[in-house]
C-alpha cells in the first residue's frame, strides 16, 4: 500500500524555490509549511501515514523546511553521571522526567550556577575542530530539495543556553548586575558557536538558504529583560552571527518565545530576516499586530499555537484557528505555516492532520 499524503500536487515551486522567494519576499504558489515534533506524535504520525521516516512524513505534509549539522567527534569532555544524561559540548545536565504520554528531559544541576570566573574559564567546552564537517555536502545532496538550514534556536541564544549550566535565575541576575562569572560564560558558549558556525558556512554556504536563530526574550506578559540589557548584552551578540550569514549572502531567522516583539525593531535595524515561534496569544504577538507592525520587514514563521486548539481543541477548532492565521498573514506574502513549538506527544492525531491538511488547501495564492 502506498503512503498517504497531503500534497495535492499542484505546486508550480519546490520547497527550496519557495522558501527562498519565503525570505525575500517574492510571490510563491503557496504558504511554505514546516513541523515541529517531539518523539510520541512524530512517530504516531508516521505511522498514519505509512512512513519510515521524518523526511518521508515531511514530503507527505507538504513541508518544505530542513536542517543540515554536524556531528560531534571529539574527545569526551565530561564524566558520566548515573541516570542522568551530561552533554558532550557544553556539559549541561539532564534527567528524564515520565509523564502519561511519554517523557521529556529536564535539565538539572546546574554545574555552574555558584562558579566564579576561575572556575567558569577552566569548564570544558568541546572545539569547533570536533566535529564532522566532511559530511557537509552529502547532507544537502540528500536534503537538496528543500529550502536548507543551519543552526536553530539554540544559536547563539545567550540566556537559555547559559542557562542550562548556571541556571537562568543566575543568568538573568548576571545579565543585570555584569557579573563577571556570567558575562564570561556567555562569551565563551557564544564564541565556539560562532567558529563552528563560520566552518559550517565554509562547507556549505553556497548550499543552503538561511541560517536559524535563537532568543527567548519575553514572559507571556512582558519582556523578560529589560532594553538597556538586551542592547548591552545581547543584540550584539546576535548581530555578530547575522553579519556573518549576510557574508554569503543568507538570510537570518530568530526563534523568539513568549511576548518579544518588544525588541523586533532592533532586530530589524541588525539586518534580521524572520521570526519565529510567534505565540499568538502572548502581549503583542498576535498574528494581526505582527503583520500590521512588521509586515514586509519581516517574515514570520509559526503562530499555531501549541498550547492552545492544535492540543485541546476539536479538529474543525484547528483548521478555524489555522485558516484565520492564513487569511491575516498570507496577503503580501513573508508567512510560513508551522507550530509555535515541538509538537506535544498528548496532541490528538486528528488535530496534527487537521493543521496540515488546512495549509494544503487554503494556503495558495
Amino acid at each position: 500500500m502506498s503512503a498517504k499524503t497531503l500534497v495535492t500536487g499542484r505546486e508550480t515551486m519546490t520547497s527550496k524555490e519557495r522558501v527562498r522567494a519565503f525570505f525575500s519576499h517574492q510571490p510563491v504558489d503557496r504558504v511554505p509549511i514546516d513541523a515541529l515534533w517531539n518523539p510520541g506524535i512524530l512517530h504516531k504520525t508516521m505511522e498514519y501515514f505509512g512512513v519510515k521516516t521524518e523526511i518521508e512524513l515531511k514530503k507527505s505534509l507538504g513541508c518544505d523546511f530542513q536542517a543540515v549539522s554536524v556531528n560531534y567527534v571529539g574527545p569526551k569532555l565530561h564524566a558520566d553521571i548515573t541516570g542522568k544524561f551530561v552533554d558532550s559540548i557544553f556539559g549541561w545536565h539532564t534527567r528524564e522526567i515520565q509523564h502519561e504520554s511519554g517523557s521529556y528531559f529536564d535539565y538539572c544541576d546546574f554545574p555552574l550556577a555558584n562558579a566564579g570566573v576561575d572556575e567558569v574559564a577552566a569548564w570544558p567546552i568541546a572545539s569547533p575542530d570536533d566535529f564532522d564537517y566532511d559530511l557537509l555536502p552529502a547532507r544537502c545532496e540528500e536534503y537538496k530539495d528543500f529550502g536548507l538550514y543551519t543552526g536553530g534556536p539554540g544559536l547563539p541564544d545567550v540566556i537559555n543556553s547559559a542557562g542550562c549550566i548556571r541556571g537562568v535565575e543566575q543568568v538573568l541576575i548576571d545579565l543585570i548586575t555584569d557579573e563577571p562569572a556570567g558575562v564570561l560564560l556567555f562569551k565563551r558558549m557564544a564564541d565556539f558557536k560562532y567558529q563552528q558556525l563560520a566552518k559550517i558556512l565554509e562547507v556549505i554556504g553556497d548550499r543552503i538558504d538561511f541560517i536559524w536563530m535563537g532568543e527567548d526574550l519575553g514572559t507571556q506578559i512582558a519582556p523578560m529583560i529589560s532594553m538597556d540589557v538586551f542592547r548591552k548584552h545581547i543584540l550584539p551578540v546576535h548581530k555578530r552571527f547575522i553579519d556573518l550569514a549576510k557574508k554569503y549572502n543568507l538570510p537570518t531567522m530568530l526563534h523568539t518565545c513568549g511576548s518579544s516583539s518588544w525588541a523586533y525593531e532592533d532586530f530589524i535595524n541588525a539586518g534580521l530576516s524572520g521570526v519565529d515561534t510567534l505565540q499568538p496569544e502572548a502581549t503583542n504577538m498576535s498574528p494581526k499586530y505582527l503583520k500590521q507592525t512588521f509586515g514586509g520587514r519581516l517574515v514570520f514563521h509559526g503562530c499555531i499555537s501549541t498550547t492552545g486548539k492544535l492540543t485541546s481543541g476539536t479538529p474543525d477548532e484547528v483548521r478555524e484557528e489555522c485558516r484565520k492565521t492564513l487569511e491575516i498573514m498570507m496577503p503580501g506574502g513573508g508567512y510560513a505555516l508551522c507550530p509555535s513549538h515541538q509538537i506535544q506527544d498528548n496532541t490528538p492525531l486528528e488535530n496534527v492532520l487537521a493543521m496540515y491538511e488546512t495549509a494544503n488547501k487554503y494556503g495558495w495564492y
